[in-house]
């Protein structure tokens, strides 16, 4: 089930509140928004609220003998990139940024956001279909620079059955199929990466792939490789 509305603060939060509040917001339920008024992404930055764009949430209910809650931003992804992918391709290849971008070349296309309520995970995603937000000291792109913006509506339908597919995947066959098709979805190994939070000195190295549990490998210029659970993590030049 897709429920639209014109504008809310924010998808997740919206969510967030409910599942608080003790309802029991069913797997296969979106909630998305024409406009968000306080739309975030990592970290709590706000994030665009354009019209035209696709902003919205659903809830996973973590089960016993699920995989890793944190591995749903590997399966956002992978969603993602499947749909959007027959978009633009043959002028552009989406890949995957770990953990939780879609790229086309070096510049953002979507984003995904997990938050943690309970026994259940929020998953919200942010796509640049008709509109690229102007944020400082990066580069953003939009599904309409490869011609007509896609209809929002149909794009949620593509998304929700995608997701509902990775979702069947990610618990039939658990993390390693999960890792590989991620790893095939991404950047190149070797590509030049950066991580660091805005303010700190980032540390560089190559993209080295993911761990068996899907966490960032960094190889450094001293040949070491560094392990890396989270952070803000971007291409280097």
């Amino acid at each position: 089930m897709i429920q639209t509305v014109p504008e809310t603060g924010s998808t997740n939060t919206d969510l967030a509140v409910r599942l608080s509040a003790g309802e029991a917001v069913a797997e296969g339920y979106w909630l998305v928004a024409d406009r968000q008024t306080a739309g975030k992404g990592r970290q709590g930055r706000t994030w665009f609220d354009g019209f035209g764009n696709f902003m919205g949430s659903t809830v996973v209910r973590i089960g016993p003998g699920d995989p890793p809650a944190a591995s749903l931003a590997l399966l956002s992804g992978l969603a993602l990139q499947e749909v959007v992918a027959p978009l633009v391709l043959p002028h552009a290849t989406p890949l995957l940024k770990w953990p939780n971008d879609l790229m086309i070349g070096g510049a953002k296309l979507a984003g995904i956001l997990l938050e943690r309520v309970g026994d259940s995970v929020i998953v919200g995603i942010g796509v640049n279909l008709s509109q690229a937000p102007k944020v400082e000291g990066r580069e953003t792109i939009s599904l309409s620079a490869f011609g007509p913006a896609p209809d929002r509506d149909h794009f949620a339908e593509s998304l929700s059955r995608q997701f509902t597919q990775e979702l069947e995947r990610w618990r039939s066959f658990g993390l390693d199929l999960l890792v590989r098709r991620w790893q095939a979805a991404a950047h190149p190994v070797r590509t030049m990466l950066a991580v660091g939070e805005p303010g700190e000195v980032p540390l560089k190295g190559s993209f080295a792939g993911l761990t068996p549990d899907g966490a960032l490998q960094l190889r450094l210029g001293d040949g070491t490789t560094r392990v890396i659970h989270a952070g803000e993590v971007r291409l280097a030049e």
